[in-house]
């Protein structure tokens, strides 16, 4: 039958009907959303340091394209990682949860207490992959139309747990390898990574890969892709296209200064390796051929950005080794609870909504930015999922400021930079770390000594015991996993 056969009171009430219906399924919720706001890249990484790029204060390492991002958004100043290594961070990222939550609290697989010398304590297991229970951002878009794309490192789990799993449609490189098993000149060793060349560098491969999904997309669709680079991590491997230009750099600064003592481990003390810098040379490039991209495409207005890093810069190890980065004024490196090892470099910029060139010096973790991306893209955060961020759009607005909280770090496990386990907390301008393994507690104003040099405890008795409780009642809440003692542990000498 003919619509026209109806009275018009009843084809506008249908009509209205049929609106709000579409309003409120996932794909008439995406067609709105589209209106604003093409999709999400988000730029992940691998143990880039806070100051490892030109708009964090390097002067040694050039990265033009990421400074440029930065001068298109907002950038955070107090931006930290939820742990001092990878894998757990990660979780954090894609679930909006705190590492202890997802119960992954080391790196996949971590280190064994067997190649440390004399532990006082025994290994705490946690999870090997990220549980397929967990919620991830790609797994709530895509029940919003969004089309999901991952490209390189994963480490969250093997088969059976791939970003495939987890809500992308799209896995290319990642797998349950830290590193690249087989460097970064191709072949790479990875069943998910063909190279099409015999001497391809993996972060250019990678951000081709990426520009091959936006354009090839259904661009009707929004889009998440999640551009997780196995750069910086180690091995280091030069992009022969630049080290000779940072080479000519380094030999113009002379003598590398002395590394810093750290226990018993050293940190790097400064910024001079032009293999390390021609990596992060070629992760810049590979952000500016995706952001030109976007701009060739006419998205560039619709598409909210983000960048991130897992941790803080490897530069402090054990053994009378240093790291390959300086992570200077703050102190220590990847492995770390010092700022060197969890401060990290933020970049948003979500057009319409960010102030290009913006700074912000709000106290923000990992765990925001699940619910800050979805917030930013009109995309309800699920009723049914308990999460432990919040959403920073009121930041990014520049309209208002966060609620206050503390922030936790919980690393009860041994790393291979020397660190002991131990655990912190942050609470606005003050922060404290415990070391287990010494019996020793720190408190630091970081807004006066964001390089931790001047331990407050002995000063500041009520502080210290105040946020000690806070600590130790969050553990307990959230029922963090303890390190038990090692009966074979043999006490120093005094």
């Amino acid at each position: 039958m003919s619509s026209d056969c109806f009275p018009a009171w009843i084809r506008i009430v249908c009509q209205a009907v049929l609106a709000v219906s579409c309003l409120f399924s996932p794909v008439g919720r995406t067609r709105a959303q589209d209106q604003n706001a093409a999709g999400i890249v988000f730029f992940l990484v691998d143990d880039l340091g806070w100051t490892d790029t030109g708009i964090y204060g390097s002067s040694f390492y050039e990265t033009p394209h990421i400074d440029s991002l930065a001068a298109g958004g907002m950038r955070f100043t107090n931006a930290s990682a939820a742990s001092p290594v990878c894998s757990p961070t990660r979780a954090s990222l894609l679930t909006g949860r705190h590492p202890v939550r997802v119960d992954i609290t080391d790196w996949i697989p971590g280190r064994p207490v067997s190649r440390i010398s004399n532990p006082r304590f025994q290994h705490v297991e946690d999870r090997s992959a990220l549980a397929l229970s967990e919620r991830t951002l790609a797994e709530v878009l895509k029940t919003h139309g969004y089309q999901t794309c991952f490209i390189g490192k994963w480490h969250l789990g093997g088969d059976g747990h791939l970003p495939t799993d987890q809500g992308f449609d799209i896995n290319i490189g990642g797998f349950h390898a830290g590193s690249p098993p087989g460097g970064y000149y191709s072949p790479w060793n990875n069943p998910y990574l063909k190279a099409q060349d015999d001497h391809e560098y993996l972060p250019q491969r990678l951000a081709d890969e990426a520009v091959s999904f936006l354009k090839t997309r259904d661009p009707d669709r929004p889009f998440l892709l999640y551009l997780s680079w196995y750069s910086v991590h180690t091995p280091v491997q030069p992009d022969v296209r630049t080290v000779d230009h940072f080479r000519s750099k380094a030999a113009a600064l002379g003598p590398a200064p002395d590394p810093a003592a750290e226990r018993t481990a050293a940190t790097r003390s400064r910024q001079d390796n032009p293999e390390y810098a021609s990596m992060i040379s070629a992760v810049d490039r590979g952000v500016g051929d995706v952001l030109q991209t976007l701009e060739e495409l006419n998205i560039a207005d619709r598409t909210v950005v983000c960048f991130f890093s897992d941790n803080g810069g490897l530069s402090t190890l054990s053994a009378g080794r240093t790291g390959p980065t300086s992570n200077r004024p703050l102190r220590a490196g990847k492995g770390w609870l010092y700022e060197g090892g969890i401060r990290v470099p933020l970049l948003i910029r979500a057009p319409g909504i960010t102030q290009p060139g913006s700074v912000s010096d709000a106290v923000v973790s990992s765990i925001d930015l699940f619910p800050t991306l979805l917030d930013l893209v009109r995309v309800p955060l699920p009723k049914n999922i308990v999460t432990d961020g919040v959403s920073l759009r009121p930041v990014l607005e520049g309209s208002g400021r966060l609620p206050d909280r503390s922030l936790y770090w919980h690393y009860p496990h041994y790393h291979g930079s020397g660190w002991t386990p131990g655990a912190a907390i942050r609470t606005g301008r003050w922060k404290l770390i415990e070391f287990w393994e010494e019996d020793r507690t720190e408190l630091y104003d970081l807004a006066a000594d964001p390089g931790e040099q001047h331990d407050l405890s002995e000063q500041d008795p009520v502080r210290l015991r105040a946020m000690k409780a806070r600590l130790h009642a969050w553990q307990q809440a959230m029922k963090a996993r303890m390190p038990r003692p090692n009966p074979e542990w043999i006490p120093p000498e005094s």
